[in-house]
C-alpha cells in the first residue's frame, strides 16, 4: 500500500512536468543546458537562505522568517539569471554576425519566451524536487501517515503543492522575463507578492499538523487559483489569444476529419 501511495504521488507531482520536458525540452540541447543552469541559480538561492537561516539563532524555530527571506533570494536570483541570459542572447548574436553562418545562432535565441518558459521550467523542478524528496522517502513505507491521528491527506496535499509550485515557477519565470525586456517593473512585483502569497499559505499546513485538523484546503484551492491566473498571465505575454486557440482546434479538427 505504501509503495502504492508513494508512486502515485510521485506522479501526481512531476508526471505533467515531465511530459513538458519530453515534449518541450529534451530534443534541445541548448534548452538543457539553460534548464540545468536555472536550477544551478535556484540552488544557489536556497544555499544563500541557509545560510541567513543558520546565521540568525533566535529565528532559527520561526519558518515564516526563513520563508519570506527565501522567497527574496528566489526572485533576486531569478533576476541575476535574466541578466546572464540577456549576456549570452547578444554574445551569440554577435558571433553570427560576425561569422556570417546562420546556424551558429540557436532558433530559441529570438524568441525569448522559449527560454522564460525553459529558466522557469528548471527553477520549479528544482524547487519541487527539494519540497517533496524527503516526503517521499517516508511515503514508500514501512508505515503510513493517519495511523497515530495524524492527518491521511498530507502526502496527498504535498505532492499536489508540489505541481502547484512547479507550474508557477515555469508562469513566473515567462512573466517576471517579459516584465523586465518591457520595463514593466509593477508586474515584477506581482510575480514577487504572488510567490510570497503561495508560500506563505503554506504555512497553513504546519498549523493543521499541530492541531490534527484537515484545514489543507485553505492552502490548496487560493494556491490553484493563483496557478490559473498566472498560466493565462503567461499565455498572454507569450503572445496567446483566444483567436489561436480557436485556430490551432480548427487545425487539429480539420486534420482528424482528413485522416
Amino acid at each position: 500500500m505504501t509503495l502504492m501511495e508513494f508512486f502515485g504521488c510521485a506522479f501526481i507531482s512531476f508526471g505533467l512536468p515531465l511530459a513538458m520536458f519530453i515534449f518541450t525540452i529534451a530534443q534541445d540541447p541548448l534548452r538543457i543546458i539553460v534548464l540545468i543552469a536555472s536550477g544551478f541559480f535556484w540552488l544557489l538561492s536556497l544555499l544563500l537562505s541557509s545560510i541567513l537561516w543558520y546565521a540568525v539563532v533566535p529565528l532559527r524555530n520561526q519558518l515564516a522568517f526563513g520563508l519570506v527571506f527565501s522567497v527574496f533570494f528566489q526572485e533576486l536570483f531569478r533576476f541575476l539569471f535574466y541578466k546572464l541570459l540577456r549576456r549570452a542572447d547578444e554574445g551569440l548574436k554577435k558571433v553570427s554576425q560576425v561569422s556570417g553562418d546562420e546556424n551558429i545562432t540557436p532558433k530559441d535565441i529570438n524568441n525569448k519566451h522559449i527560454m522564460a518558459y525553459v529558466s522557469g521550467f528548471g527553477y520549479g523542478v528544482l524547487s519541487g524536487a527539494f519540497s517533496i524528496v524527503n516526503v517521499l522517502a517516508d511515503m514508500a513505507g514501512p508505515g503510513t501517515i493517519g495511523i497515530l491521528g495524524d492527518s491521511q491527506y498530507f502526502f496527498l496535499t504535498t505532492a499536489f503543492l508540489t505541481l502547484c509550485f512547479i507550474m508557477l515557477h515555469t508562469f513566473w519565470g515567462v512573466i517576471f522575463f517579459n516584465a523586465l525586456d518591457t520595463k514593466r517593473y509593477y508586474l515584477v512585483a506581482g510575480v514577487v507578492l504572488s510567490h510570497l502569497l503561495v508560500s506563505c499559505l503554506t504555512l497553513l499546513n504546519q498549523r493543521t499538523a499541530e492541531r490534527h485538523e484537515s484545514l489543507y484546503l485553505a492552502s490548496l484551492i487560493p494556491a490553484y487559483v493563483v496557478m490559473i491566473i498566472a498560466a493565462f498571465w503567461a499565455f498572454i505575454t507569450a503572445g496567446g489569444s483566444l483567436q489561436n486557440i480557436k485556430i490551432a482546434f480548427t487545425c487539429r479538427k480539420g486534420r482528424y476529419e482528413m485522416d
